[in-house]
């Protein structure tokens, strides 16, 4: 294309003038203007005049942020690569973290020969792997062109549609319904134009696990409609009994797509192994799918460092540490379920580490009536989600994180229930 060319290039978004030009004011991307403020800011303005009583400590329960110990042997591994610093790293990854990773989802899963060179790709944490997977996939100059989200759901999958260009749809998940997704009630002519669906399982904040009839659903939606399925699995490793969740790819070879067409998951060590900063993840599946992506993150410039590699390695072939993870989420739900149970509405999840409680009173009320009175914060469910058919399905539920030390949860059910109480 020839500079004379270029110039005429009209904006898809406006039809206005050929670029560089000013949307609302400022040469920026003009997507940015659809994209809702994070739920934390909604937070932070909700609290922007209260005071908290000094008496009471403070227990934040609102952000999904594990606090158990990092691993000691994790540390180690980190202390003992730092020489990986000096090195730039390969945005595919090394095979050594491929292959550590392929040999997880085979034992974790029964996947029967996941290809490390062209099934598995590391990233840095699974949010911005999700975010980024979203930019690779959705063709936002197609009109119509939408993607289908949980309702409620993670922000990052909204703000993925909205820049790539795409018009998020959202599926009431719904008390009633047990918080299930009918992705066989969304009309065929919507279904038509959606390019990307997310899927969370087990899912933020409800802790439900898609079972493999929704799963044969989904696959069959997207053979009849062609759009890609991404399963985020970042909570799959935070269960309570023996029953483990059942994962997309492991849904996907069961119903005979040995192939994973059109579906990869999302995973990371996070939540599993208690190390957030670590950035460490992986996305597998469709072979076609990762080609694609790996080129558009070499250019994205986020390839994880050798350092880190070496550390998650290592995080991936130990399974105890996960083990006393589980514990620990287990017995902090054995403690904090029966002191809020006469309260609010609330049940054990499938899996992860949320309470979704229903509350008695409107969901932003609770919450900031809780922070000013007991110093205690939770996420109002409203700022999870989105209205959709004049329901938000977050209305009249807090999402409480039992990510603090057990004695902190404790401490604070017994805050919560004493302000239950009062009305």
């Amino acid at each position: 294309m020839t500079f004379a060319e270029m110039r005429v290039i009209r904006c898809r978004v406006c039809g206005g003038n050929p670029h560089p030009h000013k949307h609302n004011g400022s040469i920026v991307n003009p997507y940015l203007d659809r994209l809702h403020p994070y739920p934390f800011e909604k937070l932070r303005a909700l609290f922007n005049d209260v005071a908290a009583p000094p008496d009471y400590p403070p227990v934040r329960l609102s952000i999904g942020e594990p606090r158990h110990p990092t691993p000691p042997f994790i540390m180690e591994a980190v202390a003992a690569n730092l020489s990986g610093l000096a090195t730039y790293p390969s945005t595919q990854g090394g095979e050594a973290l491929r292959e550590a990773i392929a040999a997880w989802l085979s034992s974790r899963y029964q996947l029967a020969g996941i290809d490390p060179a062209t099934q598995v790709l590391p990233v840095t944490g699974s949010r911005e792997a999700l975010f980024a997977f979203g930019q690779c996939v959705i063709d936002g100059t197609r009109a119509g062109a939408k993607v289908l989200c949980p309702n409620p759901f993670y922000q990052i999958y909204e703000g993925a549609a909205l820049l790539a260009g795409a018009e998020p749809i959202f599926i009431n998940n719904l008390p009633d319904d047990d918080f299930a997704s009918d992705f066989g009630a969304i009309p065929a002519s919507v279904m038509d134009d959606v390019q990307l669906v997310f899927v969370c399982s087990p899912g933020n904040p409800t802790g439900r696990v898609l079972t493999l009839e929704e799963w044969a659903t989904l696959f069959d939606l997207s053979d009849r409609h062609g759009f890609v399925i991404a399963a985020d699995e970042c909570y799959s490793e935070i269960y309570f009994d023996d029953d483990k969740p059942l994962g997309a790819l492991e849904a996907a070879q069961r119903l005979g797509r040995q192939d994973f067409r059109n579906v990869v998951m999302f995973s990371s060590l996070s939540k599993r192994s208690n190390v957030p900063g670590m950035r460490s993840g992986f996305v597998a599946g469709d072979a076609r799918l990762l080609k694609a992506f790996l080129r558009y993150r070499t250019y994205h410039g986020c390839a994880m460092s050798p350092t880190i590699q070496a550390a998650s390695v290592v995080a991936w072939q130990d399974e105890a540490h996960v083990a006393e993870n589980r514990r620990l989420y287990r017995e902090k739900f054995d403690e904090v379920s029966p002191v809020l149970a006469p309260y609010l509405r609330i049940t054990r999840p499938q899996a992860g580490f949320y309470l979704w409680a229903g509350t008695p009173i409107a969901d932003t009320e609770f919450a900031r009536r809780l922070q000013a009175e007991y110093n205690v914060t939770v996420l109002p469910g409203s700022y999870l989600a989105r209205e959709v058919d004049g329901v938000n399905p977050g209305n009249n539920f807090v999402r409480i994180a039992l990510v603090a030390e057990m004695a902190e949860c404790v401490e604070a059910a017994q805050r919560i229930a004493r302000f239950c109480s009062t009305l």
